[in-house]
């Protein structure tokens, strides 16, 4: 028998004590709590830990302890400044076989227990994992997070046979054998400690747990970017936020470290790569020049640890790419094309250097960070770059798309057609069109079509993102975003007339990365609601 695994209480199925935290969140907790003790009688107890809240939070949770006996309050006579202290606590008290956390503003769907409490029993497993996805407030948006980990039931009986699992640093869409944590002393980092998630789940993989996955959605995670006080992913203004989580990555890689788990350790130094700092890259330009250049010196001080092993897979991957144009320059250099480079697909824009001696290379004065290795890589794997320019016209707009030429790569391989969709952001619909690539004076090819508002908004308001896909001469084909060119008539805001809404109003704008993307907002109304928005995020 698995000397962690389980043991059913007398008479039914092994319970589960979900651990709920929260402080100063009296809108949202009494839904959590309650999303819990939907999930049925697999959940045996709710333990709600309140740290130290003074918004009321600590009196609507006594009430409905009071009707609901599953449920048992815990609240912290001080705050302990984050999240890892509030979960300790309730891993603590749980009484349960399996334990697993819940935040004060999140839910848990319905069924999640159940599918996740009858992998861990069939697979015998140390720690069962679903699908998180995260639900964008107030317009529902759902996008789920890290898929292809959870794409169908898998069984692990050690976490390096899939490093892709130090990807998913959440340790709430989780569900753990409580002995097993207990064995392995497995506990958050206490008090004030950003990101404590990163470190729980590198000391859960540390202790090798045996390891199922399934495909269910088991957490909604909801952001909700209005707030007035935003969570600790999303309140990434202070440079203090990039600090704590690249202590938090640090951490992590250590813990795997130590406990021999190489493989695992060197993934997660390329997830960083990958995730955290393409992220932060794309919003870099956002922040003044001294919050950049603080955040520049760091971060080649963090990146400065890395050792030749983590640069010499695949070296030109847009976040490695990224870091070694940061660790060649002591100063802040060329951020529009790394925030480009950041982007997801991502995209290297022109200029196209060679070194002397004629190798592919970031820029003349930076010979040393080659690009070499694009040369070997397949036409479906390039960074491609196509630059968009809108041009309004009286009812409808003009897009026109030119793609770059990189080093001949795209010669060999024949671009014949794109194919452009427009796709609304929430899900609400989307519009493509196909258009032939014609070789365009200068380099490159060029395509042209025409971007009629008026269909978009009867497809649905809000945003809409211009998605790309490149077809080549031998059937192949590659997605990608467009650049927003900006200049005299481009990204301007416009009305446009309509029959069904009397007026259009559409505005172009490049997101964080740099992509084109449309708002469109209809009717009187709906141009009304634009317009005091931007005039609260000027106010605000």
């Amino acid at each position: 028998m698995h000397p962690h695994r389980p043991q059913a209480a007398a008479g039914g199925a092994p319970g589960i004590t979900v651990v709920v935290i929260g402080h100063d969140d009296a809108a949202h907790v009494t839904d959590a709590v309650r999303s819990a003790l939907g999930q049925g009688p697999a959940v045996r107890e709710v333990v709600a830990v309140d740290d130290c809240s003074t918004d009321g939070s600590a009196g609507l949770l006594a009430r409905l302890a009071g009707t609901e006996p599953r449920l048992r309050v815990i609240r912290h006579r001080a705050n302990s400044g984050g999240c890892g202290s509030p979960r300790n606590t309730g891993l603590d008290a749980a009484t349960s076989p399996y334990v697993m956390f819940l935040d004060s503003d999140d839910v848990l769907p319905a069924g999640a227990v159940d599918a996740l409490l009858g992998a861990a029993g069939a697979a015998d497993a140390d720690v069962t994992g679903g699908l998180c996805v995260r639900r964008e407030l107030p317009s529902g948006r759902e996008v789920p997070w890290q898929p292809g980990l959870y794409a169908a039931p898998r069984m692990l009986a050690h976490p390096a046979r899939r490093p892709r699992l130090v990807h998913d640093t959440l340790c709430v869409n989780k569900l753990y054998s409580t002995a097993f944590l207990r064995a392995h002393g497995i506990r958050f980092p206490e008090g004030h400690f950003p990101y404590e998630d990163f470190v729980f789940t590198a000391r859960v993989w540390a202790a090798v747990p045996r390891v199922a996955l399934v495909p269910d959605r088991v957490y909604v995670w909801q952001v909700r970017r209005s707030a007035r006080r935003l969570s600790i992913s999303l309140d990434r203004a202070g440079l203090d936020n990039w600090q704590d989580r690249t202590r938090a990555c640090r951490t992590a890689y250590e813990i795997l470290l130590a406990a021999g788990q190489k493989e695992l350790a060197r993934a997660a130094r390329a997830k960083f790569l990958d995730h955290e700092l393409r992220m932060y890259v794309r919003e870099l330009r956002l922040h003044d020049a001294e919050y950049r250049h603080a955040w520049w010196a760091h971060t080649r001080a963090f990146l400065a640890e890395y050792d030749a092993a983590d640069w010499a897979r695949d070296p030109v991957a847009p976040g490695r790419l990224i870091g070694r144009v940061l660790l060649a320059s002591p100063e802040p250099r060329d951020l529009p094309r790394l925030q480009e480079l950041a982007g997801r697909p991502a995209r290297l824009c022109p200029p196209y250097p060679r070194a002397a001696d004629g190798t592919p290379c970031w820029s003349a004065d930076l010979p040393g960070v080659t690009l070499e290795p694009l040369l070997a890589r397949p036409v479906t794997r390039l960074p491609l770059a196509v630059d968009a320019e809108l041009r309004p016209r009286t009812r409808a707009t003009r897009l026109r798309l030119r793609l770059h030429e990189l080093y001949g790569l795209l010669e060999r391989a024949r671009p014949v057609e794109l194919e452009i969709e427009w796709r609304h952001r929430d899900g609400g619909g989307r519009r493509v069109c196909t258009v032939p690539l014609r070789a365009a004076a200068g380099g490159g090819w060029s395509a042209e079509t025409t971007v009629r508002p008026a269909r978009l908004a009867a497809l649905g308001a809000g945003a809409w993102d211009l998605r790309l896909r490149v077809r080549f001469g031998d059937g192949s084909s590659r997605e990608v975003t467009a650049h927003a060119c900006a200049g005299p008539g481009l990204l301007r805001r416009r009305a446009v007339p309509s029959v069904r809404h009397g007026v259009v109003l559409v505005r172009p704008y490049a997101t964080h990365s740099g992509a084109l993307a449309l708002r469109v907002a209809l009717g009187v109304r709906g141009a009304a609601s634009v317009v005091r928005g931007r005039l609260w995020r000027l106010l605000h």
